[in-house]
């Protein structure tokens, strides 16, 4: 090192210390002149040359007992600086050690009394240069990676390698080093040999007393090890670098492990053991825990950080509140998602978790509850166009097993081993099998549950069977899945009585989270029998059959259907044979795909869901001659898939597994090709049945319509920069979906659900690559028309075109055997177009047109407009209208959809005068107007909210727009039979969705004039009609929102009582209240502006807080009881967060990301800003306004939690940087005194230090994405409200970036 003073200097200053060496002087006399002669030769001290001169003159010629105690006392003076001083000697004894012990011995000493008094050294004289001299000695930067900066940062890093360098010195003295991985050290630890005189008395050969020294040497570096851990400055130092190098932590973990295990001197200490010594580095992550300054922030602040509802009054159900009101929410069949359930359940699973705090036993058990939970809501659903039991069970058996099986292949894949990466660093991962264990705990205790537990009617046997299956394996009696379909339980000697609990075991099992030990848990089979049943039959089961080489016939074929394949392996060879067999067989394979192993195939759904997508695009058979597309030679197999996954509750299973982009990319080539054919080639079913291209683009087309909400106005509601949740769901948003999938799977080294098959798939080029929707140029056409139709007037028929004359060929198939000479249809004036045209000779009226259905599609608009405005001047009547459009709907399916995207986008224009229905005219409601209103008054009688009366008077006939009347005129012309149901379940959404864009009360006269057509579909119908209450009047649905706040608040978080317990009048009483949770869920997404859903959910919860705070949900009757009580303020906190939770819930669920990142990035910051009177001013308005705080931080917090996720795993996590980013940069503004704001003073610090708190102790990777200057202000601004743990919490997690800042609030507070 360079002296930047005179050299005579120094070298005088080591003369005078040679002369007091060898004179044998006063250290501490020494030390003082040497501290007067430097500060009057204008030296800055303590002196980093010094320390420099120092060591040289020790190392090795000078290693006398008295120049130690020279260094000893220029340290306690602090004329040296001693971690430069440490650093320089760590660097030239630790090699040395065994040549030197007793020089290693005082290295030790000095380092246990210098080390730990950190405060002065990193503020004072000389600080950055003696930093740099460090970094320069210990060369940590190059070591630990971290660029050379801050003081702090290289205080942690001296610290850190201070630690790392005993160990490695102590694991090398006991010939442990050569066991870790890298079989050496980072720092020069190893023994070197002294090249010294012959004289020399250190080069002696050792003695004992050298053996006994360098063995008392390494116990004593242990201890010292167990000091850094134990020290509270250290500790938390080491913590820091646990946080920002986690690869370097890891690889001092497991050398840690390493001396733990094996270390004999370690063993001999008296001072430490080795479980100690390990439960030292487990408690660094313990070390920043909240000590609040008062007992009520105490208790507060343990609330906030806890799952506190199980106790204080709340029921244990309280906590998964949002997760059962995603359950139900995925139930809702008026639109279908393009996210899977299961991702969508596990980002809840996690955020929950995470921020309640719970074990993962409790976690996975309320997930079953919350399953079982929504199966039994509904064990006996109402009929309807409406997803039913299938769905459930879907959820409950297959779905929350998957999400089950991620959480524990999650936690497995981290293993407590530490895996070497390609830099051969070590990162510290988690124990293999907790979750695995704790789910096995979870399952056991699922069993008491026995109110849950009772199977619906239509999976008793299902169950049964299970439970027959477990008592026959614990009896020693092997016996095939397949048999126990054929052996009914009378044939068993002992009940075998089975419950859910069953169907879930086997589910888990199935999916390797559970093995056959689960049939021995106490209390699952009821006995055990001695013999097989004698009714079990000697001929194989059907699967078997069909497994062990049996072709398909029809009789195989309809036993098949009706019986879910029990395994993977079946539905591979049922692939197969729909891939390569015959053309029979292959229709065959297709009508068991879609059947209940379909529906109720629950441990291999996904697979069947998978399978049946990829051969909705496999290339042409092999016996396929032809020279037409590729899916002219499939038409057959096409269409029997397609028609088989049509029903509601299939469509709801593709969307639960998240397979509907891929579904519409499947869809949309079929549409395309077969929409473009003229129907002159028919084709025989299987069943005899024959079918024409037209019949195929229809199921096609109706299906893929049904993957988005194709009726709605292009332009709905927006929010912020995220696409509205109502209008996500388009063809191209689906295709982007769809291709991001594509090629993720592309980019991922495995793809489990590929990689799972053992069938080679020959895929078409639309199932490998990505499509847009200019690839089906067809199909784009009809959308642009389509989407042009809803957004204005129709326009662009123009005589003598191809389109005109298609146009009067239509009119006249649907209205030729009308007989008037004052009316000809081929001139009519509609509102479009007012010309004429030759139209299809009268020989080509006579039989129904051949067109490609494209061409058809284009001309419908027209068609019914030209229709309905000959019927709104009289030119039709009413009955002759609708026969009409139901003869079109009838020569070409899919047309309905477009008659419904035209009557759509007419009703709200507002340009066609109502109609009566008089019974005479139009069809009337008359016969049960009256019961329906009467019906709707029970459903909302719950919510407090008023039904309008459906006729003034009394007498006033009813009225529906024209476009209305036509279109409910329409539908009621359909059968309610299975042939129907999958185009009156497109046109059913629509009906009702136009209706109720109408005044009051059109949907209830369409409700009336539907239930006398489907008098079993009453309840759903008069359910549907209830939901438009609520959409004619702002102020009804903020009733409802604070009728879900009230009920649950009162119920003390009863998920009963928000979502209640079924619905219809077959259960006793006839129709009764529906549960306000329940509506809600049903109405929210025909909202259009739910921004404004935002702002009274936040009203709502200050006014919850507002009646906890002065304990008018829960009874208390003295206002100081809950300030001052212990058990009340925890059951008031308790309460906020089940409030703050059903906000989150209902916030997240109504607009989802989009609504999300406009609360957090516009909404609260505007609240806050905003002036709020409180009249509670000396009522204890102070603890209701920080209740307030903190309900609006937990509500903030999981919100995004909820949108984001805790980790990065999801898409949405990409968009959490800048929201988040944006709303600290907000509350560190506030903090430095640039924002005004007009809350209560205690609301906004309670909001902040809520907030800060969640983040830090739940959502630390959240943390990380946050700007380290925004980090620093908000953790300045928390000192200043001597809030010293949570700032110094917030820069611990704040990775390397915050180190510094953390390490020097650390030191400068010893805290």
């Amino acid at each position: 090192m360079e002296v930047p003073l005179q050299g005579d200097l120094w070298g005088s200053v080591l003369e005078h210390t040679k002369a007091a060496q060898a004179k044998g002087g006063d250290p501490l006399i020494w030390a003082i002149q040497l501290s007067s002669n430097l500060s009057s030769a204008g030296v800055s001290l303590p002196s980093p040359e010094l320390a420099e001169l120092l060591v040289s003159h020790i190392c090795w010629d000078n290693n006398v007992p008295i120049v130690w105690k020279f260094l000893e006392k220029a340290l306690m003076l602090k004329i040296v600086p001693p971690m430069l001083l440490l650093a320089l000697l760590s660097s030239r004894v630790i090699p040395s050690r065994h040549s030197f012990p007793a020089a290693y011995r005082l290295y030790i000493e000095l380092l246990k009394r210098h080390a730990f008094p950190l405060k002065f050294q990193i503020a004072g004289p000389n600080c950055q240069k003696i930093m740099a001299s460090i970094d320069a000695v210990s060369q940590l930067s190059q070591i630990f990676g971290l660029r050379p900066c801050d003081p702090g940062t290289l205080t942690v890093e001296f610290v850190f390698s201070a630690v790392l360098q005993l160990l490695d010195a102590s694991l090398d003295d006991e010939g442990l080093l050569e066991l870790t991985p890298e079989k050496n050290s980072r720092w020069p630890v190893r023994p070197q040999e002294m090249e010294t005189d012959g004289d020399d008395l250190y080069n002696k050969k050792r003695t004992e007393h050298h053996d006994r020294l360098q063995n008392i040497n390494t116990v004593i570096a242990i201890e010292l090890i167990g000091q850094f851990l134990k020290n509270k400055v250290t500790s938390r130092l080491l913590y820091l670098a646990r946080q920002a190098l986690p690869m370097h932590w890891g690889g001092f973990i497991i050398r840690l492990k390493l001396l733990g295990a094996n270390s004999s001197a370690l063993r001999n200490s008296n001072n430490i053991t080795p479980e100690s010594l390990l439960q030292l580095t487990s408690n660094t992550g313990k070390v920043f825990s909240r000590e609040c300054k008062t007992s009520s922030l105490k208790e507060i602040h343990a609330v906030m950080a806890s799952s506190t509802g199980l106790c204080h009054g709340t029921s244990r159900s309280s906590l998964w509140l949002p997760l059962d009101l995603v359950l139900e929410d995925a139930m809702d069949g008026s639109q279908v998602t393009a996210t899977s359930a299961m991702e969508i359940i596990t980002g809840v699973i996690k955020a929950l978790q995470a921020i309640n705090g719970t074990t993962w036993h409790d976690t996975f058990l309320g997930l079953w509850i919350a399953a079982l939970r929504l199966v039994q809501r509904e064990r006996d659903p109402i009929e309807g166009p409406v997803p039913r039991l299938d769905t459930r069970l879907c959820l409950l058996l297959s779905i929350t097993t998957l999400v089950v099986a991620n959480l524990i292949t999650e936690d497995e894949e981290h293993t407590s081993e530490l895996e070497c990466n390609s830099t051969n660093h070590w990162k510290e991962k988690r124990t293999p099998g907790k979750r695995r264990n704790d789910l096995v705990s979870s399952l056991q205790i699922l069993g008491e549950y026995h109110g849950l537990l009772s199977p619906p009617q239509s999976v008793v046997s299902v169950a049964n069977q299970a439970a027959a299956k477990a008592m026959m394996f614990v009896s020693g009696i092997n016996v095939g899945n397949g048999y126990f379909d054929c052996v009914g339980m009378n044939d068993i000697p002992i009940s075998c009585s089975g419950s859910m609990h069953h169907l879930i075991v086997e589910a888990c099992i199935a999916r390797n989270l559970l093995d056959t030990s689960a049939y021995f848990w106490p209390g699952y089979v009821n006995g055990r029998i001695n013999q097989i049943p004698h009714n079990v039959p000697s001929q194989l089961p059907a699967w078997s059959q069909f497994m062990k080489g049996a072709p398909l016939t029809p009789l195989l074929t309809n036993t098949l259907v009706s019986i879910p394949a029990s395994s993977l392996a079946e539905l591979e060879k049922l692939f197969e044979v729909a891939l390569k067999g015959s053309y029979d067989e292959r229709m065959y394979a297709a009508t068991i795909l879609c059947g209940a192993s379909l529906l109720r195939g629950w441990n291999i759904q996904e697979y069947a869901v998978d399978f049946i997508t990829r051969l909705l695009c496999l290339p042409v058979p092999a016996y396929y001659s032809g020279s037409d597309s590729e899916f002219i030679g499939c038409a057959p197999l096409l269409n029997t898939l397609i028609v088989g996954i049509s029903s509601v509750d299939c469509v709801q299973i593709f969307s639960l597994h998240g397979m509907v982009p891929q579904l519409a990319g499947s869809l949309m080539p079929i549409c395309e090709v077969f929409g473009s054919c003229v129907p002159n080639v028919t084709w025989t079913l299987t069943t005899g049945e024959e079918i024409s291209a037209h019949a195929v683009f229809s199921n096609a087309f109706t299906l893929l319509l049904k993957l988005w909400r194709f009726n709605h106005p292009p332009l709905e509601h927006g929010v912020g920069e995220v696409p509205p949740v109502g209008s996500q769901l388009t063809p191209e948003y689906l295709l982007l979906v769809r291709n991001s999938k594509i090629l993720s799977s592309k980019n991922t080294d495995r793809n489990k659900r590929r990689n799972s098959h053992s069938v080679t798939v020959p895929s078409s080029s639309s199932s490998l690559h990505p499509v847009f929707l200019d690839s089906f140029p067809k199909l784009k056409l009809w959308y642009r028309q389509h989407q042009a139709c809803i957004a204005s007037t129709l326009t662009g028929l123009i005589h003598g075109t191809p389109v005109h004359q298609i146009v009067d060929g239509l009119l006249n198939m649907m209205f030729r055997r009308i007989n008037r000479g004052s009316l000809s249809l081929n001139s009519v004036n509609s509102a479009s177009s007012n010309s004429s045209g030759t139209g299809l000779s009268s020989e080509d009226v006579s039989s129904s047109p051949k067109l490609p259905a494209w061409d058809i599609l284009e001309a419908v608009p027209f068609v019914v407009d030209a229709a309905l405005t000959a019927c709104a001047h009289g030119r039709l009547s009413p009955r002759e209208l609708a026969t009409g459009l139901k003869d079109l709907a009838d020569f070409l399916p899919a047309s309905l959809a477009t008659i419904v995207s035209y009557f759509s986008a007419e009703v709200t224009r507002g340009v066609w005068k109502p109609v009566f229905m008089n019974g005479s005219d139009w069809p009337s409601p008359a016969a049960n107007l009256s019961n329906v209103e009467g019906q709707i008054r029970k459903i909302v009688a719950a919510t407090g909210v008023d039904v309008p009366s459906l006729a003034s008077g009394g007498s006033s006939p009813a009225t529906l727009p024209i476009p209305l009347a036509a279109f409910v005129s329409l539908t009621i012309t359909y059968k309610i039979d299975k042939a129907s149901e999958r185009f009156l379940t497109l046109a059913g959404p629509a009906l009702e969705s136009l209706a109720a864009g109408c005044p009051w009360p059109c949907m209830p006269i369409v409700a009336s004039l539907w239930t006398q057509k489907a008098k079993r579909w009453s309840d759903f119908l008069i359910f549907s009609a209830s939901r438009t209450v609520f959409l004619q009047n702002r102020d009804a649905v903020v009733q409802l929102l604070k009728s879900c706040f009230t009920t649950t608040l009162s119920h003390n978080g009863s998920v009963g009582a928000l979502l209640g317990h079924g619905f219809g009048s077959h259960f006793n009483g006839g129709i009764s209240p529906v549960a306000p949770g329940i509506l809600y869920l049903r109405v929210y997404r025909s909202i259009r502006d739910i921004m404004f859903v935002t702002e009274e959910i936040v009203s709502l919860l200050m006014q919850s807080v507002r009646d906890i705070g002065l304990s008018r949900l829960f009874g208390e009757t003295k206002l100081e009881k809950m300030r001052y009580g212990h058990i009340s303020l925890a059951k008031a906190m308790t309460q906020v967060k089940l409030a703050a939770s059903l906000a989150a819930s209902l916030v997240w669920l109504s607009g989802g990301l989009g609504l999300v990142q406009s609360l957090i990035k516009e909404t609260l910051p505007s609240w806050f800003i905003s002036v709020h009177r409180s009249d509670l001013d000396g009522l204890g308005g102070g603890m209701v306004a920080m209740l307030g705080g903190y309900a609006l931080g937990y509500f903030a917090v999981l919100s995004g939690a909820f949108a984001w996720g805790v980790d990065s795993t999801s898409s949405a996590s990409k968009r959490r940087q800048k929201v988040l980013g944006a709303h600290m940069e907000f509350l560190a503004r506030a903090l430095d005194g640039q924002i005004s704001l007009g809350c209560d003073w205690a609301t906004w610090r309670a909001y902040v230090s809520g907030f800060v708190s969640l983040l830090v102790g739940c959502t630390p990777n959240w943390v990380l994405e946050v700007d380290i200057n925004v980090l620093k202000r908000l953790s300045k601004g928390l000192r200043q409200w001597n809030e010293e743990e949570l700032a110094l919490s917030l820069l611990g997690i704040g990775g390397a970036g915050t180190m510094g800042a953390a390490a020097e609030m650390i030191i400068e507070s010893d805290l």
